[in-house]
């Protein structure tokens, strides 16, 4: 989702303001100048939300931050990610021991003021684990030179249980409105709709849900509240009387942001975090689909009033190509559409690309469930549709073995280039520049760093041509099971348009 630099935003203009114009001029004042193109700045905040990991006693989590290294200006800054657990009130305080001495002060610290992981340098990711059941979600804030595309991953492993797998989530920007294709309500299903608020009021949310037949009835979905500096977990197939196996989420806030993930967990499948498609589109790609990858099932909705036919392509390591059988589909109005594409990619790797059957075609949101290995040996993971990689875009939580970038480029060829960076504990950055067929879907082992010593992270840079779309599978074996979940990439929002201001001091003038 977008985040937008308000501070950035709001001095840019009140410097135009007061000494210059834009593009301008009084009437009277001669010819109007020429507009001069928008400067594009580093930001100077950036905000994410992670969700509370798991509940099981058998769940191990690794959270990890990165902002890659770049030519920011200004503060050193800081980026942070602290609980999601309120601070107490006045009342509370005040109530408090005026007598207890400072070490016993220290001890009743409000939780939320302690960082769960601190991040000190760009181009070197920091890491911090835990294992606890009760882990709360997380709040965070960059600024300054940390905040130009700061990124920050939470993978949790559970071992065993239902929910059982490995579950991948970038934490993600607060907003207003996010749609999810691909949950459930089904009995076999125990999914969740994660909201955190990250600000100092209370937010209020709305939860919609869309089966195969439209809107699903539900009567507790509406004004959801969310508390300040908190986060809720609600259950979907709480929300309503009827079981589906594929449903839409549609989550929208009256007041305030969030942010919102949905946590998928299928009974002897695996589980995941299915998280946010990108902005309703004619034209959607979904990237990354695993080379051996035995099902994939395509979940897509249409939001808007009007039906939706969409040709579906996958574009594989050679060439693009419609799956035979599944070459269109209708998907009708406020009604959400799936389509088994079976083990589509047939050995190689791919991603789906979904437009329109005939002139414009109608905005459509989409997600894809991917399944490798059979029977007891199966796991799950999901792909939304997703943004281009843009300027640059990064994934954290990279490892010495099991990572695996898929990048696509639907249009035209185009080069990229990977960086993989220093390592947590030790390791020098190695860069490499691969370029990508049009039409095509590459998939490569990153060059890990040399001298590897802890995670990492992968930054990918557009050079020429594209656009081009990726995503990062990481895969770690469990008990015999490759358990493993699929970050996209999309651009990471570190630069906004600035208007340039040229001086006129006349303002000034009485």
């Amino acid at each position: 989702m977008k985040s937008t630099p308000l501070s950035l935003i709001a001095g840019a203009v009140a410097l135009a303001a007061v000494t210059g114009f834009a593009a301008l001029t009084a009437p009277g004042d001669g010819e109007a100048p020429e507009a001069k193109a928008a400067a594009r700045l580093p930001v100077e905040r950036t905000s994410l939300l992670c969700p509370a990991p798991s509940s099981s006693d058998l769940a191990d989590t690794t959270y990890t931050s990165f902002t890659p290294a770049g030519e920011s200006g200004g503060d050193a800054g800081t980026a942070e990610l602290k609980p999601s657990v309120p601070l107490p009130s006045d009342e509370d305080d005040a109530a408090a021991d005026k007598d207890k001495d400072d070490e016993k002060e220290e001890e009743k610290k409000p939780a939320a003021d302690k960082p769960v992981i601190t991040l000190k340098d760009a181009g070197k990711p920091a890491t911090a684990d835990t294992s606890k059941s009760d882990a709360p979600a997380l709040i965070g804030t960059a600024t300054g030179r940390l905040a130009p595309g700061w990124t920050a991953q939470q993978t949790t492993t559970t071992a065993a249980g239902e929910a059982r797998g490995l579950l991948g989530v970038s934490c993600t920007a607060p907003d207003t409105d996010f749609w999810f294709p691909g949950a459930g309500t089904a009995a076999t299903r125990q999914d969740y709709v994660h909201l955190t608020n990250p600000d100092d009021t209370a937010a209020v949310a709305d939860i919609e849900l869309f089966g195969p037949e439209g809107a699903l009835a539900s009567d507790t979905g509406e004004g959801i509240t969310v508390p300040a500096r908190s986060s809720v977990a609600l259950l979907i197939s709480t929300l309503t009387t009827e079981a589906v196996d594929d449903v839409t989420v549609h989550v929208t806030t009256r007041t305030g942001r969030v942010g919102a993930v949905v946590r998928v967990a299928e009974n002897d499948a695996g589980s995941d975090w299915l998280t946010v498609s990108a902005d309703p589109a004619q034209t959607l790609v979904l990237p990354g689909i695993p080379a051996d990858a035995t099902s994939v099932q395509l979940v897509a909705f249409a939001p808007g009033e009007d039906d939706a036919d969409v040709k579906v392509q996958l574009m594989g390591k050679n060439a693009t190509f419609s799956p035979a059988g599944n070459d269109t589909l209708h998907i009708k109005s406020q009604m959400t559409a799936s389509v088994d594409l079976k083990n589509v990619t047939r050995g190689e790797p791919g991603s789906i690309r979904l437009s329109p059957v005939e002139g414009e075609g109608t905005p459509v949101v989409a997600a894809l469930r991917v399944v490798r290995g059979k029977g007891d040996k199966q796991e799950i993971a999901y792909i939304p549709a997703t943004a281009p990689v843009g300027d640059r875009a990064s994934v954290a939580d990279n490892r010495a073995k099991g990572s695996v970038l898929s990048l696509t480029a639907p249009g035209s060829t185009a080069k990229v280039e990977v960086t993989a960076s220093a390592g947590s504990e030790g390791g020098e950055k190695t860069v490499k520049t691969y370029t990508v067929k049009g039409g095509t879907t590459l998939e490569v082992t990153p060059e890990v760093p040399s001298g590897l010593k802890g995670g990492y992270a992968l930054t990918v840079k557009t050079q020429s041509g594209g656009p081009v779309h990726a995503a990062r599978t990481l895969t770690v074996t469990e008990g015999g099971i490759e358990m493993f979940t699929v970050q996209t990439l999309p651009d990471d929002g570190g630069t906004v348009e600035v208007p340039v201001a040229e001086q006129d001091l006349s303002v000034l003038d009485d």
